[in-house]
Protein backbone atom coordinates (compact mmCIF):
# COMPACT_ATOMS: atom_id res chain seq x y z
CA UNK A 1 0.00 0.00 0.00
CA UNK A 2 1.68 3.50 -0.79
CA UNK A 3 2.48 5.63 1.73
CA UNK A 4 1.33 9.51 2.31
CA UNK A 5 2.65 11.91 4.89
CA UNK A 6 1.31 15.02 5.43
CA UNK A 7 4.04 17.23 6.85
CA UNK A 8 2.64 20.22 8.86
CA UNK A 9 5.04 23.35 8.71
CA UNK A 10 7.23 21.30 6.68
CA UNK A 11 11.07 22.78 7.66
CA UNK A 12 14.21 21.94 8.41
CA UNK A 13 13.79 18.53 10.13
CA UNK A 14 10.33 17.22 8.01
CA UNK A 15 12.32 17.95 4.89
CA UNK A 16 15.73 16.03 6.16
CA UNK A 17 13.30 13.19 6.34
CA UNK A 18 11.33 13.34 3.21
CA UNK A 19 14.75 12.69 1.67
CA UNK A 20 14.69 9.58 3.22
CA UNK A 21 11.10 8.86 2.20
CA UNK A 22 11.17 10.06 -1.29
CA UNK A 23 13.20 7.57 -2.70
CA UNK A 24 11.02 5.18 -1.19
CA UNK A 25 8.04 6.17 -3.47
CA UNK A 26 6.42 7.68 -0.51
CA UNK A 27 3.85 11.05 -1.29
CA UNK A 28 4.13 13.80 0.69
CA UNK A 29 2.35 16.96 1.18
CA UNK A 30 4.10 19.72 3.15
CA UNK A 31 2.46 23.29 3.85
CA UNK A 32 4.38 26.37 3.57
CA UNK A 33 3.75 30.06 4.45
CA UNK A 34 6.50 31.82 2.37
CA UNK A 35 4.93 31.52 -1.33
CA UNK A 36 8.72 32.07 -2.39
CA UNK A 37 8.64 28.04 -0.87
CA UNK A 38 6.38 26.70 -3.20
CA UNK A 39 8.43 26.10 -6.47
CA UNK A 40 11.53 24.89 -3.80
CA UNK A 41 9.12 22.17 -2.46
CA UNK A 42 8.36 20.84 -5.90
CA UNK A 43 11.68 20.93 -6.53
CA UNK A 44 12.09 18.82 -4.03
CA UNK A 45 9.40 16.19 -4.79
CA UNK A 46 6.87 17.70 -1.74
CA UNK A 47 3.78 18.57 -3.03
CA UNK A 48 3.12 22.40 -1.50
CA UNK A 49 -0.17 23.52 0.64
CA UNK A 50 -0.30 26.94 1.74
CA UNK A 51 -1.01 26.82 5.32
CA UNK A 52 -3.34 27.14 7.06
CA UNK A 53 -5.36 24.07 4.71
CA UNK A 54 -8.78 22.69 5.22
CA UNK A 55 -7.83 19.82 7.10
CA UNK A 56 -11.04 17.45 5.54
CA UNK A 57 -9.36 17.85 1.67
CA UNK A 58 -6.07 17.33 2.87
CA UNK A 59 -6.50 14.51 5.09
CA UNK A 60 -8.13 12.60 2.39
CA UNK A 61 -5.47 10.15 1.39
CA UNK A 62 -3.21 10.33 3.22
CA UNK A 63 -1.60 7.93 6.17
CA UNK A 64 0.85 9.17 8.32
CA UNK A 65 0.94 12.94 9.69
CA UNK A 66 4.09 14.90 11.05
CA UNK A 67 3.67 18.41 12.88
CA UNK A 68 6.35 20.80 13.08
CA UNK A 69 4.79 23.64 13.94
CA UNK A 70 5.75 25.83 16.61
CA UNK A 71 2.20 26.65 19.63
CA UNK A 72 1.66 30.05 20.21
CA UNK A 73 -0.34 32.34 22.65
CA UNK A 74 -3.47 30.55 21.80
CA UNK A 75 -2.19 27.13 21.66
CA UNK A 76 -0.97 24.51 18.62
CA UNK A 77 -2.15 26.42 15.63
CA UNK A 78 -3.01 22.71 13.81
CA UNK A 79 -5.20 21.95 16.63
CA UNK A 80 -7.15 25.17 16.49
CA UNK A 81 -8.20 24.49 12.84
CA UNK A 82 -7.61 20.86 12.28
CA UNK A 83 -8.37 18.98 15.02
CA UNK A 84 -11.88 17.39 14.25
CA UNK A 85 -10.51 16.63 11.32
CA UNK A 86 -7.74 14.57 12.61
CA UNK A 87 -9.77 12.97 14.66
CA UNK A 88 -12.53 12.01 12.27
CA UNK A 89 -9.48 10.28 10.47
CA UNK A 90 -8.00 8.85 13.52
CA UNK A 91 -9.13 5.43 12.52
CA UNK A 92 -7.02 4.99 9.11
CA UNK A 93 -4.23 7.40 9.85
CA UNK A 94 -1.50 4.82 11.11
CA UNK A 95 0.84 7.65 12.83
CA UNK A 96 1.17 10.86 13.61
CA UNK A 97 4.46 12.57 14.70
CA UNK A 98 4.61 15.73 16.86
CA UNK A 99 7.75 17.49 17.23
CA UNK A 100 8.54 19.10 20.53
CA UNK A 101 11.15 20.42 22.82
CA UNK A 102 13.64 18.93 25.62
CA UNK A 103 12.72 22.69 26.94
CA UNK A 104 9.68 21.00 28.60
CA UNK A 105 11.59 19.28 31.39
CA UNK A 106 13.13 23.01 32.46
CA UNK A 107 16.67 23.35 34.37
CA UNK A 108 18.49 20.56 35.92
CA UNK A 109 21.32 22.80 36.55
CA UNK A 110 23.66 19.89 34.16
CA UNK A 111 21.84 16.83 35.39
CA UNK A 112 20.38 14.09 33.23
CA UNK A 113 16.33 13.80 32.23
CA UNK A 114 14.42 10.80 30.65
CA UNK A 115 10.98 10.64 29.24
CA UNK A 116 9.59 9.73 32.49
CA UNK A 117 11.01 13.00 33.96
CA UNK A 118 8.22 15.31 35.56
CA UNK A 119 7.70 18.83 33.16
CA UNK A 120 8.79 21.75 34.79
CA UNK A 121 9.78 24.53 32.12
CA UNK A 122 10.57 27.57 33.59
CA UNK A 123 9.80 29.79 30.47
CA UNK A 124 7.11 30.85 28.44
CA UNK A 125 8.13 28.63 25.28
CA UNK A 126 8.87 25.70 27.43
CA UNK A 127 5.26 26.33 28.79
CA UNK A 128 3.57 26.75 25.92
CA UNK A 129 4.90 23.48 24.83
CA UNK A 130 4.01 21.41 27.57
CA UNK A 131 0.45 22.58 26.71
CA UNK A 132 0.66 21.86 23.53
CA UNK A 133 1.77 18.11 24.46
CA UNK A 134 -1.23 17.83 26.23
CA UNK A 135 -3.85 19.01 23.59
CA UNK A 136 -2.34 16.65 21.16
CA UNK A 137 -2.61 14.05 23.51
CA UNK A 138 -6.09 14.46 24.33
CA UNK A 139 -7.35 14.15 20.86
CA UNK A 140 -9.20 10.66 21.00
CA UNK A 141 -8.07 7.71 19.23
CA UNK A 142 -5.11 9.27 17.62
CA UNK A 143 -1.77 7.70 16.96
CA UNK A 144 0.04 9.90 18.46
CA UNK A 145 4.00 9.62 18.99
CA UNK A 146 5.69 12.83 20.59
CA UNK A 147 9.29 13.68 19.84
CA UNK A 148 11.22 15.94 22.13
CA UNK A 149 14.09 17.48 20.45
CA UNK A 150 17.01 18.23 21.76
CA UNK A 151 19.36 21.43 20.31
CA UNK A 152 18.95 20.83 16.44
CA UNK A 153 22.07 21.31 13.66
CA UNK A 154 23.35 19.82 10.89
CA UNK A 155 24.14 21.52 7.11
CA UNK A 156 23.35 25.10 6.99
CA UNK A 157 23.31 25.11 10.93
CA UNK A 158 26.65 24.66 12.68
CA UNK A 159 29.36 27.11 13.93
CA UNK A 160 31.22 27.74 10.91
CA UNK A 161 29.76 30.60 9.07
CA UNK A 162 29.74 32.71 12.44
CA UNK A 163 33.45 31.67 13.51
CA UNK A 164 34.40 32.44 9.33
CA UNK A 165 32.53 36.14 9.83
CA UNK A 166 33.87 36.33 13.11
CA UNK A 167 31.08 36.87 15.33
CA UNK A 168 30.71 33.93 17.42
CA UNK A 169 31.22 34.09 20.84
CA UNK A 170 32.30 31.52 23.72
CA UNK A 171 29.75 32.76 26.45
CA UNK A 172 30.68 31.14 29.55
CA UNK A 173 28.16 29.81 32.53
CA UNK A 174 29.20 27.22 34.79
CA UNK A 175 27.67 24.46 34.85
CA UNK A 176 25.88 25.23 31.41
CA UNK A 177 26.02 21.94 29.57
CA UNK A 178 23.21 20.68 26.16
CA UNK A 179 22.22 18.47 24.45
CA UNK A 180 21.88 17.86 20.77
CA UNK A 181 20.49 16.04 18.03
CA UNK A 182 21.58 16.10 14.50
CA UNK A 183 19.01 16.82 11.92
CA UNK A 184 19.85 13.77 9.69
CA UNK A 185 19.77 11.67 13.07
CA UNK A 186 16.02 12.95 14.02
CA UNK A 187 15.08 11.81 10.42
CA UNK A 188 16.40 8.25 11.74
CA UNK A 189 14.38 8.25 14.61
CA UNK A 190 11.30 9.40 12.86
CA UNK A 191 11.80 7.01 10.36
CA UNK A 192 11.84 4.48 12.37
CA UNK A 193 8.73 4.89 14.63
CA UNK A 194 6.72 5.12 11.55
CA UNK A 195 7.85 1.58 11.32
CA UNK A 196 7.07 0.23 14.30
CA UNK A 197 4.37 2.49 15.63
CA UNK A 198 3.79 2.72 19.54
CA UNK A 199 1.18 5.21 19.64
CA UNK A 200 1.18 7.28 23.07
CA UNK A 201 4.81 6.78 23.38
CA UNK A 202 7.68 9.84 23.73
CA UNK A 203 10.88 9.75 22.75
CA UNK A 204 13.92 12.08 23.68
CA UNK A 205 16.07 12.74 20.61
CA UNK A 206 19.76 13.85 21.08
CA UNK A 207 23.69 12.27 20.44
CA UNK A 208 25.54 10.79 23.03
CA UNK A 209 27.64 13.51 24.49
CA UNK A 210 25.89 16.24 26.39
CA UNK A 211 28.44 19.38 26.24
CA UNK A 212 29.05 23.22 26.96
CA UNK A 213 28.61 25.20 23.97
CA UNK A 214 31.80 26.60 24.01
CA UNK A 215 33.13 23.32 23.60
CA UNK A 216 31.17 23.18 20.30
CA UNK A 217 33.02 26.18 19.03
CA UNK A 218 36.25 25.66 20.49
CA UNK A 219 36.41 22.50 18.03
CA UNK A 220 35.24 23.89 14.99
CA UNK A 221 37.28 26.24 15.26
CA UNK A 222 40.23 23.84 15.51
CA UNK A 223 38.76 22.20 12.23
CA UNK A 224 38.97 25.36 10.88
CA UNK A 225 42.59 26.16 11.72
CA UNK A 226 41.41 29.09 13.47
CA UNK A 227 42.06 30.53 17.28
CA UNK A 228 38.75 29.95 19.22
CA UNK A 229 36.66 33.27 19.86
CA UNK A 230 37.71 34.88 23.49
CA UNK A 231 35.70 33.74 26.41
CA UNK A 232 32.74 35.79 27.75
CA UNK A 233 31.51 35.36 31.17
CA UNK A 234 27.63 34.92 30.79
CA UNK A 235 27.12 37.70 32.93
CA UNK A 236 28.89 40.19 30.96
CA UNK A 237 27.36 39.22 27.22
CA UNK A 238 25.61 41.51 25.43
CA UNK A 239 22.46 38.94 24.22
CA UNK A 240 19.48 39.59 23.42
CA UNK A 241 16.73 38.18 25.11
CA UNK A 242 15.98 35.06 23.36
CA UNK A 243 19.89 34.17 23.28
CA UNK A 244 19.82 34.77 26.91
CA UNK A 245 16.84 32.46 27.31
CA UNK A 246 18.50 29.66 25.58
CA UNK A 247 20.89 29.63 28.97
CA UNK A 248 18.19 29.59 31.30
CA UNK A 249 17.85 25.59 31.00
CA UNK A 250 20.85 23.10 31.71
CA UNK A 251 20.85 19.61 31.38
CA UNK A 252 21.73 16.17 29.79
CA UNK A 253 19.20 14.12 27.87
CA UNK A 254 18.99 10.64 27.72
CA UNK A 255 18.79 8.62 24.58
CA UNK A 256 18.34 5.04 25.70
CA UNK A 257 14.31 4.71 24.78
CA UNK A 258 15.40 5.70 21.13
CA UNK A 259 17.98 3.08 20.79
CA UNK A 260 16.01 0.05 22.52
CA UNK A 261 13.09 0.16 21.66
CA UNK A 262 13.17 1.88 18.35
CA UNK A 263 16.60 0.08 17.19
CA UNK A 264 18.21 3.45 15.98
CA UNK A 265 21.90 3.65 15.32
CA UNK A 266 22.68 6.83 15.57
CA UNK A 267 24.86 8.38 12.58
CA UNK A 268 26.36 11.22 14.60
CA UNK A 269 26.69 10.18 18.39
CA UNK A 270 28.81 12.92 19.45
CA UNK A 271 29.47 16.73 18.06
CA UNK A 272 33.02 15.90 16.78
CA UNK A 273 31.63 13.41 14.14
CA UNK A 274 29.15 15.85 13.07
CA UNK A 275 30.78 18.82 12.52
CA UNK A 276 33.74 16.90 10.66
CA UNK A 277 31.34 15.32 9.00
CA UNK A 278 29.64 18.72 8.36
CA UNK A 279 32.75 20.79 6.97
CA UNK A 280 33.61 17.76 4.46
CA UNK A 281 30.21 17.98 3.03
CA UNK A 282 30.97 22.11 2.89
CA UNK A 283 34.44 21.31 1.12
CA UNK A 284 32.69 19.32 -1.13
Amino acid sequence: MSKTLLSLGHGYSAQALAKRLLPQGWTILGTYRDPDQADKLRAQGVTPLHWPINFDDALQNVTHVLSSIRPDDDGDPVLQIGRYALQAASQRLEWVGYLSTTGVYGDMDGGWVDEETPLDPGGIRGQMRVKAEAEWSSVPDLPLHIFRLAGIYGPGRGPFAKLRRGTARRIIKKNQVFSRAHVDDIARVLEASMLAPNPGRIYNVCDDTPAPPQDILAYAAELLGMDPPPEIPFEEADMSPMARSFYSDSKRVRNTRIKEELGVALKYPNYRDALKAMLEEEQR
